[in-house]
């Protein structure tokens, strides 16, 4: 009877210990979802970018990317992504995908712009740049050492 009363307290202390963690890696890790205005971007590639990416402005984080899918009709990446309410995105803005150092994740950065006007809930930035995927940069480099060497 004592026997199973311990087990049943440390048990408990157990999971009060596993909640406890639980909830300060939600706190800790910034995955909370982002609440705001919802705009759209269309991309030829967005390799890497995944829903739940990081959306930054000068580095610090604004938003997040809440959907993707490709457009039918003209085969681009559509990247949906919410701003926080409090930050309001001129219409001459461009948003290219960028990476977090040689191997971390990618995120979608948007630069400014100095128009007066901003962009509302559901509308487009127009000002895109696509990824340039390491692959192919490696690619290219490869390329030009190999030619250099056949020259010579």
């Amino acid at each position: 009877m004592k026997r199973s009363a311990i087990e049943t307290v440390l048990g408990a202390v157990v999971l009060l210990v596993a909640a406890v963690f639980m909830v300060l890696a939600y706190n800790t890790t910034d995955i909370k979802p982002t609440s705001g205005y919802e705009l759209i971007g269309k991309f030829y590639a967005v390799d890497g970018l995944t829903v739940g990416s990081d959306v930054r402005i000068g580095g610090v984080k604004v938003g997040a990317v809440i959907d993707q899918y490709i457009d039918p009709e003209l085969y681009q990446a559509v990247v949906k992504i919410s701003v926080k309410d409090t930050i309001k995105v001129p219409e001459d803005s461009t948003a290219s995908v960028s990476s977090s150092g040689l191997l971390g994740g990618k995120y979608l950065k948007i630069d400014p712009g100095s128009s007066s006007t901003l962009l509302k809930n559901g509308e487009e930035i127009t000002q895109t740049k696509d990824v340039v995927a390491l692959e192919e940069l490696l690619g290219k480099v490869i390329f030009l050492v190999t030619d250099q060497d056949i020259d010579q």
